[in-house]
């Protein structure tokens, strides 16, 4: 089969979807472009900033798409390629775009809070506190880990360190060009574009080296500095900035595909069982951000809301943006897709996903004259600012997560009065330490290897209570919630599934620090599960509220 078929298929399914059923389900949810929004109505110029559509869809696009779109691909390519296309463009239209969108929509009706905030309204306190504790120790190993790849990555091709460091530089000189001198978009995101491929040449002229652990120093300071600052100052222009880069390779990738017309030599289907363990669960887990990703609920509800300044942007940016990153996924698949199986497994082995990844797009832009040795290097790069990316926008997330941990609810929670259980620890310097101390710590104990692996069933858990935070605050209303119940049922049986599948293996190998991990995750499941159920018989029959 051609690999020109598979990418015209997929692509022509992610219009289609976006045009019929990313149109239905914003209708499901009430997109209203005359409501004021939270970065209108809440403006504080830190977090709460009203941004222009192609700026935010630019953020949005570069936070949700860190590496895992690539890695889970490539890695579940050994089930073959079929399963892991199907469930990459069904998933991805009819699941993971849902669950952005109505994250989306759902924190701007919610004062642009997060999931657990939701879940606190609708479900109750217990149900908030529980999720946000999770999501927060989520987002610290997430911290922990990229901290860690990025300076691997840094230490193994130093050229990226230096284009990411005068990246940064480049990306507060654009903001406070467009933000406090009014410069034209259009002028500047040119200027900003050709002066982001100097930083790339200057990268390799002169590349910068740091030992390993200093180098995880730095960057979780950067995470710190950047999650701190107003979002106008660095992570909105250096996201904006970086999407032309994530663009530039998502286009250069496709003509690269169409020029070279690579030949699909992967078997379609290996079998329901591999050395990762049977296809149901193991593939829905390990194919996360390219399907459905949990970490963009946070996303959504934690940065993205916080800007969106019209409700019409919502479609484009939360459905689009996801789509955006199936088409990625897509593209990664078929990096491996292009071997035989014995050159797979002997790649994957050698490279790694990252190298695997690097090698395979550097032979699709072959097809339009770049060398395979460029190609590679910008492969790498751009692999590199997807996980720079994830890192400083999991730091601000984990900041306001910790925040809302740190509250107790007023009676005038309506009008979003809280009271401080202990005030200073809702400071976002106090937060954003915390944050990267505990991050920092996990990282250089190398403790992080050992819960590692439970990390893909903990993602697609917080997808799963997204949507179902997501379905009763839609119950609430009143409205039909099926659009979102049955992806969360399909989640839900994913992951304790994966959750049972995984604590026998950890029993079986005496790792019994993750096998705690699995069943404490599995009982949260139950008690949320618990709640919202509950609560959806309690709201049954009785009369909607007037707003959402």
């Amino acid at each position: 089969m051609s690999g020109i078929i598979l990418l015209v298929i997929a692509i022509g399914a992610f219009i289609v979807g976006y045009l019929t059923y990313g149109a239905y389900v914003a209708r499901r949810l009430g997109i209203d472009p005359q409501r004021p929004t939270p970065a209108q109505t809440m403006k504080d110029g830190i977090d709460y900033v009203p941004t222009r559509a192609p700026v935010l869809l630019g953020h949005h696009f570069a936070s949700i798409s860190g590496a895992g779109p690539i890695v889970g691909p490539v890695v579940a390519a050994a089930f073959g390629w079929v399963p892991v296309f199907l469930w990459i463009v069904l998933g991805g239209i009819f699941i993971g775009a849902v669950h952005d969108l109505s994250a989306l929509v759902s924190s701007i009706r919610h004062r642009a809070k997060s999931i657990g905030e939701i879940i606190g309204e609708n479900v109750g306190i217990s149900g908030k506190k529980l999720f946000a504790a999770f999501a927060w120790l989520a987002l610290i190993l997430v911290l922990a880990v990229f901290a860690v790849v990025i300076a691997k990555m840094f230490v193994g091709t130093p050229e990226a360190a230096t284009a990411s460091s005068l990246f940064v530089v480049l990306a507060v000189v654009f903001g406070f060009a467009v933000y406090q001198r009014g410069a034209p978009l259009a002028v500047t995101s040119v200027a900003g574009v050709a002066l982001l491929c100097g930083c790339v040449g200057l990268g390799v002229l002169f590349p910068f080296t740091l030992p390993f652990k200093v180098w995880v120093v730095v960057l979780l300071v950067y995470a710190f500095v950047a999650s701190c600052l107003p979002i106008w100052i660095l992570l909105q222009p250096r996201d904006y900035l970086n999407s032309f880069l994530l663009y530039g390779f998502l286009i250069g990738a496709v003509i690269g595909i169409l020029a070279t017309n690579p030949s699909i030599k992967l078997p379609a289907f290996t079998g329901f069982e591999t050395n990762l363990g049977y296809l149901f669960p193991i593939l829905f887990v390990t194919v996360a951000c390219g399907a459905i990703s949990g970490f963009h609920s946070l996303v959504s509800s934690g940065t993205s809301s916080k800007q969106l300044s019209n409700e019409a942007h919502a479609r484009p940016i939360g459905y689009g943006g996801m789509l955006l990153e199936c088409l990625l996924a897509v593209i990664a698949l078929s990096t491996v897709a292009v071997l035989v199986m014995s050159d797979y497994k002997e790649t994957l082995k050698d490279l790694g996903w990252g190298g695997t990844f690097a090698k395979g797009v550097g032979g699709f832009l072959t097809g339009i004259g770049i060398p395979l040795a460029v190609g590679k290097g910008f492969g790498a790069l751009v692999l590199s600012a997807f996980a720079l990316t994830t890192l400083d926008t999991a730091t601000r997330i984990g900041r306001f997560v910790f925040a809302e941990l740190a509250e107790r609810e007023g009676k005038a929670v309506s009008a979003g009065v809280v009271d401080r259980i202990v005030p200073i620890l809702t400071n976002r310097y106090v937060g954003g330490a915390i944050c990267v101390i505990c991050a920092g710590a996990l990282a250089l104990s190398g403790t992080w290897k050992q819960i590692w692996p439970l990390f893909g069933s903990a993602n697609q858990l917080l997808a799963g209570l997204a949507l179902l935070a997501v379905a009763v605050w839609l119950a609430t209303l009143g409205r039909s919630n099926r659009f979102v119940v049955l992806p969360m049922i399909f989640m839900f049986a994913v992951t304790l599934t994966a959750l049972v599948v995984l604590f026998l293996k950890t029993i079986a190998a005496a790792n019994y620090l993750l096998a705690c991990f699995a069943v404490a995750l599995f009982i949260l499941a139950i008690i949320l599960l618990y709640l919202a159920i509950t609560r959806l018989i309690a709201v049954r029959g009785k009369k909607p509220a007037a707003s959402g």
